[in-house]
């Protein structure tokens, strides 16, 4: 269980996504009043464009409202054999290199744009280190033990028929917290502590890390919020 008090990064690719606390550039800024998927690139520094709202209410497949015809539909998928199977193999890869303890393993699995890849370079950075950078020990085993219970849960399939469609973890970002289950919170509290499910609850929005995959595979996104 880990406190998000004091944490937060973005390797990301076009998908728009809440400004995250602390980004790689090690400038702060406040968490968002409402949002429901993390912000692309390091958020002081690279391009922001609009990104759709993606809420979901309790229903495994939501789709807009009638007169809200602009929201694209979520879905909360619980059973991930049903991913598609270039999804469902990225997941197997992130979750094995975390398994393993070895932050390297990650480097291969990165996709991130190109605009991110080249703004790390010119700030001297390396994705590998700036992961390591994230974690409580300097081996990176904290923010390889967080991705691997991330990964444990469903994912919420977001931006659906949109050129920032993606899968991702955990499927919290897709929901509401005041519309969580009391399974689901207790899910939740395997991720978080109290503390922070409590300051979520005043914003109703998941901010802890989140992992995204696109359909056809690509690890596109690494965030996280206050």
């Amino acid at each position: 269980m880990f406190s998000g008090a004091l944490v937060g990064a973005i390797f990301a690719g076009s998908l728009c996504l809440p400004e995250p606390a602390l980004a790689l550039s090690g400038n702060v800024s406040p968490p968002p009043e409402r949002s429901d998927i993390p912000q692309s690139g390091p958020a002081s520094q690279l391009p922001r464009p609009g990104a759709p709202s993606v809420a979901a209410g309790p229903e495994e497949n939501t789709t807009p409202s009638t007169g809200d015809a602009a929201q694209p539909k979520v879905e909360i998928l619980h059973d991930l054999s049903k991913l598609p199977e270039p999804v469902k193999a990225m997941r197997q890869a992130l979750t094995e290199a975390a398994a393993s303890g070895d932050v390297e393993r990650l480097r291969p699995l990165m996709a991130f744009d190109d605009d991110v890849m080249e703004q790390l370079k010119a700030d001297g950075g390396d994705p590998v280190a700036s992961f390591k950078s994230l974690s409580g020990d300097p081996q990176g085993l904290e923010i390889l033990a967080i991705m691997l219970d991330i990964l444990q849960t469903g994912a919420a399939h977001v931006g659906i028929g949109t050129p920032d469609e993606m899968y991702v973890w955990p499927y919290f970002v897709g929901k509401p917290i005041n519309q969580l289950s009391a399974p689901e919170r207790v899910e939740l509290l395997r991720i978080i502590t109290a503390g922070d499910l409590e300051a979520m609850a005043e914003t109703n929005n998941y901010n802890f890390y989140r992992i995204g995959i696109t359909v056809d595979g690509k690890w596109r996104l690494f965030a996280g919020g206050d």
